[in-house]
């Protein structure tokens, strides 16, 4: 007998492909001999090396020829003649992918622009408490027998080999970057961590080759001048997955880094600014930690995904972070701040 074939498309940001990993492993624990194919955006790919349950991983040049790419791309999926394709996305490309698949179930969200061509939809709501694995789940909680899953990541030997000589001793690691303004902790307060943290424990910064200078800045602002390292750009996704797993603790925005922690079932303190955990994209560890503001204010959360800049002009919801509190997640955190995944799957 054939083999099921499957596609899972999520081609947004990084978090966002971490967070569909949810999907590809409700789809295996449904289906263990199936087929199982995952597109992303270009850059992306390399998180899944490795990966134990995807035959291939498909990949979008969003950059560099884009909708030309994307009609090679639609040729390549209708040759493959999936049974079931399955976008995570609102968005036209993806739809129209989806949509001209071929695939006997073309799956996926009300609001994409092509849902007219798909078999099966479901409606996607941002309510209150759901997560954006719990979205996601609904497009094939009809097609499994089985339970939503969380993403996970499996970074291989070598990558466990290459951040080895890190964890000679305790550590702690910061990713201190965000692609959006008001989703990052100002540098000179994550300096303030920095000089906060115990002298015996080893502080590692990550980041992307983007984030080196921002790994500089935050050195130079720090007192402290032992047991730092900044990791930027030296080690891979995978490695970075690798050495956050057994982190005494992961500082972190609301970005990527938090669903690599996640991810690897690794202890993270999330810090949030302009956004908010209820939006749906929270951390998933069983030992998690969510700082924000301690006041509301008005003009937040000030949107979905984040801002260029605070569109009030004084970033408060940063800004009136106390770093007490990011230092208390270190020695275990209060009850009341701890969001485990558990809960939710």
């Amino acid at each position: 007998m054939t083999p099921l074939r499957i596609l899972v498309i999520q081609t947004a940001f990084l978090g966002d492909a971490i967070l569909a990993a949810s999907v590809l492993e409700t789809l295996h624990q449904a289906f263990p001999d199936a087929r199982l194919d995952f597109l992303v955006r270009k850059g992306h790919e390399a998180l899944f090396d490795g990966h134990p349950y995807l035959h291939e991983v498909l990949i979008w040049d969003k950059k560099k020829n884009r909708y030309k790419n994307l009609w090679k791309l639609l040729q390549h999926i209708r040759a493959q003649r999936y049974d079931q394709v399955i976008t995570l996305q609102r968005f036209a490309s993806t739809g129209f992918l989806t949509a001209f698949s071929g695939a006997k179930k073309r799956i996926g969200f009300d609001k994409n622009p092509f849902a007219f061509a798909f078999t099966h939809t479901k409606p996607h709501e941002l309510h209150q408490g759901t997560h954006e694995i719990e979205r996601n789940f609904t497009l094939i909680e009809n097609l499994v027998q089985g339970t939503l899953q969380k993403p996970c990541l499996y970074p291989t030997p070598a990558d466990y080999s290459a951040v080895k000589s890190y964890q000679s001793e305790r550590y702690l690691c910061i990713a201190p970057a965000s692609v959006w303004f008001t989703k990052q902790y100002p540098v000179e307060r994550w300096a303030e961590l920095v000089d906060r943290v115990p002298d015996t424990c080893t502080i590692y910064i990550l980041g992307s080759p983007a984030d080196v200078g921002l790994g500089e800045k935050l050195m130079e602002l720090a007192n402290r001048k032992g047991k730092i390292t900044n990791l930027c750009g030296k080690i891979s996704f995978l490695q970075s997955a690798a050495l956050m797993e057994h982190a005494t603790m992961n500082y972190v925005n609301d970005s990527a880094p938090m669903h690599i922690a996640s991810a690897m079932n690794a202890p993270v303190c999330a810090v949030y600014c302009s956004t908010v955990p209820a939006f749906g994209f929270g951390p998933l560890s069983e030992e998690s930690h969510i700082v924000e503001i301690e006041k509301p204010l008005d003009c937040r959360p000030c949107g979905l995904h984040g801002h260029k800049a605070c569109p009030e002009g004084h970033f408060r919801c940063a800004k009136e972070i106390r770093t007490e509190r990011l230092v208390e997640m270190l020695e275990g955190g209060r009850e009341e701040e701890r969001k485990g995944g558990k809960c939710i799957v």
